[in-house]
Formats: C-alpha cells, structure tokens, sequence
C-alpha cells in the first residue's frame, strides 16, 4: 500500500492549508448547494447582491476558470433584480431535465458516467460508499439520491476540508477525486452547459468543473506529486472492479444494513457561510 505523502510542517506551511481549509469547505458547500435544488427567489438574491461567484475563496486562475467565471457572472448578472415567477419556473424546470427526469441526458450519478452500460447505481456507488464509511459518513437515502450523486460528492470533499489536521487527509483527497469525481464531472459539465434551457445551470456545471479541476492542480503542487493521466487512474481502477467481482457482498449474522448504518452520519446539504465569506473577502481588499 502506497504510504501517504509527508507535508513540511512549517509555520507558512500550515498557515496556507489552515487558509486553504477554511475557503474550501465553505465552497465546496456552495457549489453542492447550488446543484442541490433550484434556485428560489431567496437564493438568486443573494447572489445577485453578492455579485457571485467573486465570494469564491479559492481564485480560479486557468483558462478554463476565468472561462466559467465570466459566464456564471453574465448568466447571474442576466437574471432580472425582480425575479417572477415565469423566471422561477423556467429555471425549475431545467432543474428537473438535468437531475431528476434526465431529459437531456446528462445524469449527475457517477455510475452512468463509468459504467459500461452506463448504468445508475453499479459499482462506482459502492467504492464512493466505502469512502464515505471510511469517515464514518453515509448518503442519507441511496435509493433518492445515490452516493455517487454530484452533491454528495461535493460534500463530501467539503468534509473533508473541513477536518482537524488536513495535512494528513490531503492524499486521501487527491485520491478520491481521481478515482471518482474528475472522472467525470468535465464530460458532466460539457454536456450540461450545451443542452441545458438556461445559462444559469450551464454557468453552475461550468463552475465547478473548472474550480474541482484547478483545486486537484494545486493539491498536485502541495503534495509535490504530479497528477496522474485518466489512462493512469482507469488502470488503478481496474483491480479494483475485478475484485468487486469475485467478492459478493454478504453481512455478518445479525447484521444487516440497518445496524451497518448505525453510528454514521448522514450526508446533507449543509448550509454555507456565503455572505461572511464575501465580506472577509472585500475586507482584505480593502487592507
């Protein structure tokens, strides 16, 4: 088994990730939050008010993310100042064709991306359960929404930028994201942004790909390794499909998946700092 990386201790060192926790979790919230559900009068509000996504914390700098920046800033700024309704049913609707009937078949579900048949629930929901297990979390109805889900993946990564000694989990971070979500969340975003009804969601797919992908690029830098290529990550995943082949699941006596769940905290939409990260934001500029 591959040992962890080793990250310097030093004061600047630990300062930059303490920094880097803190804006990540609070984005990593936002982001899931706004593919959680559509957006209400309430919510584009706020963004409008805030001039969103400039209350990122964490500076998208690539092509790719100034990109995505520039279009979520028109596809906002767009938005009238006083929302209708016809507006709010508009965008309820292109909310229901991406992530609940997938009429433009573009699925939020890692599985359909991965899977041969392009399936929902295969294989890939039950590696990204064993991850969420393994900190003591779980996808509060698998059934409703999978554990593969864009949303949960997203607060998953939020948890775990939000944990005590991050030095320590930032391998665990790259590793999930290789192996699961920047596996498909570009090819996601592709499709989104070019069948969707409303810039809205295309600027939200668009978003997140580029901040996920610029986000792994600094991880690379930290840990000092390089990213590896998709055909890199296929082979990694690849014994890992053969075993889950040879080894049908069964339960202990007595312990069925009721008792597994006890103990493990769901994984909710939480709600996300958005406005005091926007004022510490124009605080420091004004510094």
């Amino acid at each position: 088994m591959k040992e962890q990386p080793v990250i310097s201790s030093s004061s600047k060192t630990s300062e930059m990730l303490e920094s880097l926790c803190s804006v990540v979790t609070d984005d990593m919230a936002m982001l899931a939050s706004l593919h959680d559900r559509e957006p209400d009068r309430q919510l584009l509000q706020l963004l409008s008010e805030e001039h969103f996504p400039e209350g990122l914390g964490f500076r998208l700098i690539g092509e790719d993310g100034n990109r995505a920046l520039d279009f979520m800033n028109q596809a906002r700024a767009a938005l009238s100042d006083e929302i209708d309704q016809v507006t709010l049913d508009e965008l309820a609707a292109d909310y229901a064709d991406i992530y609940l009937n997938y009429t433009i078949q573009a699925s939020p579900q890692e599985s359909v991306w991965t899977d041969d048949e392009n399936l929902a629930c295969q294989e890939s929901m039950f590696q990204v359960r064993s991850w969420y297990s393994r900190y003591g979390l779980m996808a509060e109805d698998w059934r409703i929404r999978p554990d593969g889900h864009l949303v949960l993946q997203l607060q998953f990564l939020a948890h775990l930028f939000s944990m005590d000694e991050l030095a320590q989990h930032l391998g665990d971070i790259a590793r999930f994201m290789d192996e699961h979500l920047l596996r498909w969340v570009t090819p996601f975003a592709e499709r989104v942004s070019r069948r969707c009804r409303t810039p809205y969601f295309a600027g939200v797919a668009m978003l997140t790909s580029a901040y996920c992908e610029e986000l792994r690029d600094l991880l690379a830098s930290i840990l000092d390794e390089p990213r590896p290529t998709s055909k890199e990550v296929e082979e990694r995943m690849r014994p890992i499909r053969q075993q889950a082949e040879e080894a049908p699941v069964s339960f202990m006596p007595g312990m069925g998946p009721a008792e597994l769940n006890e103990g493990r905290r769901c994984l909710r939409t939480t709600l996300f700092n958005y406005k005091s990260n926007i004022k510490q934001h124009r605080k420091e500029k004004k510094e």
